[in-house]
């Protein structure tokens, strides 16, 4: 399979094998300044150059998967809208068909690293889980009863839940949502406009939160504080028994994890309450996901080997040469459960 996960700086992408380890990466940076065309035009390239670098290797490349920001609409295969890149309503998929001659399989990078982490990483065996990604944006992916919900594109927005301690306005052109102050880019921001002294980014926050910064201190206590909201209502709505915290933010590990989950104890009664773990596949996840969709647009279901990296189910009626496909169980919340349920249709 090629994967390709283009995010609004930098592409990263992988020729993968029947057990998802890459034989061949790419990282390459977004043109997103030279505008949506060019950027459409980089993601040709990069996935041209894969297949070459595939070729070379003698593998035939079976599907490729492609995960792009913003509002994706899997079914349509279509990139509605895309704030960092810039596209409208593009037939992306089909584009790039047209282009590599390759077949192409496009869905969201945020719920790409969901499926990821639910089929190889933290979320192994899980049921219903919430993956929040926690970057410049704050994004979502819900898997409920095994299977990732879509709803054309719009599931996920977590990001955009009005929160009580949210601060202004927000880019979406609403107020008080929670990426205005538990995103990384919040955070830095935030601690620059109290002191005056410019930080790289919310890394630092945490790195002086942990040295005893009274200001990194109260900033990072807010932008926990907002999540374990944001995550009490997504909780009472959809009660995933897991919540998965990826991206930057969750870099910090206990010193964010642990105030929520301290939050999210404060403020839940009777609804289910989920655990909170750290992503275990980190900016690799959305590159694995799109693998994981190409591997199952090709016809082929993921199961798990005894050793509990995926692999394909069977090939032409026979297992794969190689690989053990016998399916296994994972423990998961202290009960067994098959790995690997989002092999089910998205809903």
């Amino acid at each position: 399979m090629i994967a390709l996960d283009v995010g609004g700086t930098g592409m990263k992408g992988a020729v993968l094998d029947h057990g998802m380890r890459p034989l061949h990466t790419v990282h390459r940076p977004t043109p997103r300044a030279d505008g949506p065309a060019a950027v459409l035009d980089a993601i040709a390239a990069t996935l041209l150059d894969l297949n070459r670098s595939a070729a070379g290797s003698g593998l035939p490349v079976r599907h490729t998967g492609v995960a792009v920001p913003g509002i994706v609409d899997d079914v349509r295969r279509r990139a509605v809208r895309s704030v960092n890149l810039g596209w409208s309503d593009l037939p992306l998929a089909a584009l790039l068909e047209e282009r590599t001659g390759l077949p192409v399989v496009l869905g969201h990078d945020v719920r790409a690293g969901g499926v990821a982490e639910c089929a190889m990483g933290a979320a192994r065996g899980a049921t219903d889980v919430l993956f929040v990604a926690i970057g410049t944006g704050i994004a979502a992916a819900l898997v409920c009863d095994g299977r990732p919900l879509l709803a054309g594109g719009y599931a996920g927005e977590i990001g955009h839940i009005p929160v009580p301690s949210g601060a202004g306005p927000c880019a979406c052109g609403g107020s008080g949502c929670l990426e205005t102050v538990a995103s990384a880019a919040a955070v830095a921001s935030a601690y620059t406009a109290r002191t005056g002294r410019p930080v790289a980014g919310a890394a630092d926050v945490a790195a002086l939160t942990g040295q005893g910064d009274p200001v990194a201190g109260e900033v990072w206590e807010r932008a926990a504080t907002a999540l374990a909201e944001a995550l009490a209502t997504a909780a009472t709505l959809l009660s995933p028994e897991l919540i998965v915290l990826g991206g930057g933010l969750a870099e910090a590990d206990g010193l964010l994890l642990n105030p929520v989950r301290a939050g999210l104890a404060e403020r839940l009664t009777f609804q289910r309450r989920p655990a909170v773990v750290r992503a275990e596949l980190g900016d690799r996840a959305a590159c694995l996901g799109a693998g994981l969709a190409a591997w199952r647009a090709a016809g082929h279901p993921v199961t798990r080997q005894a050793d509990g990296r995926p692999a394909p189910g069977q090939e032409d009626g026979r297992p794969t040469t190689g690989q053990t496909t016998r399916q296994t169980t994972v423990q998961t919340a202290g009960r067994p459960s098959t790995a690997d349920r989002t092999g089910a249709p998205a809903r």
